[in-house]
C-alpha cells in the first residue's frame, strides 16, 4: 500500500525549482502533492507524481539528484481534530513520524496526509485496526 514519493535535492539558487517543474511538464508528469524544505545552501523537494518511476528516470537524465522513498498516505476528515485523531493513535502506539505534509482532495470533504514513518509495517497494522483509510499509489496518482 505504500506510495512512492520522489525526493529531489536542489541547490538553493534562483530558477532551480522552475527547472524541475519545467522538465516534468515537458514530460507530461503531473505533480499530485509537494513539500519543499530548505537550508541556506540546498533544498529538498518532495513530490508525489502520477508516474514515479518515469519521473525518477527523467530527473536523473537531467542530472538531478533524486531518489524514491515510500510514504504512507492517509485519508482524514477535513475538520478540526481530524489530524489529531491520527496523531493520537500514532502516539499511543509509539509510532515515530519522521516528517509529514498534507493536501486537500478536491473531489471529497477529506484531506490527505502524507507520513514518512520509521516503522511503516507497524503503522499500517495500527491504521487498519483503527479503520483509518490508507490510500494506494493508484488512488493518489489519479486524484
Amino acid at each position: 500500500m505504500a506510495v512512492k514519493q520522489i525526493s529531489i535535492f536542489l541547490e538553493n539558487t534562483k530558477g532551480r525549482l522552475a527547472d524541475v517543474t519545467r522538465i516534468l511538464s515537458e514530460d507530461n508528469i503531473n505533480i499530485r502533492a509537494l513539500s519543499l524544505a530548505d537550508t541556506a545552501d540546498f533544498g529538498v523537494l518532495r513530490i508525489i507524481v502520477n508516474e514515479p518511476e518515469r519521473c525518477l528516470k527523467v530527473l536523473k537524465t537531467h542530472n538531478f539528484v533524486a531518489q524514491a522513498t515510500e510514504i504512507i498516505a492517509v485519508e482524514i476528515e477535513d475538520r478540526p481534530g481530524g489530524l489529531y485523531k491520527i496523531l493520537e493513535i500514532f502516539d499511543k502506539n509509539d509510532i515515530n513520524i519522521e516528517y509529514m505534509y498534507a493536501f486537500v482532495e478536491k473531489k471529497a470533504d477529506n484531506a490527505i496526509v502524507i507520513f514518512r514513518i520509521d516503522e511503516p509495517e507497524k503503522a499500517y497494522d495500527i491504521l487498519e485496526k483503527n479503520a483509518i483509510p490508507v490510500l494506494s499509489s493508484d488512488i493518489i496518482s489519479n486524484i
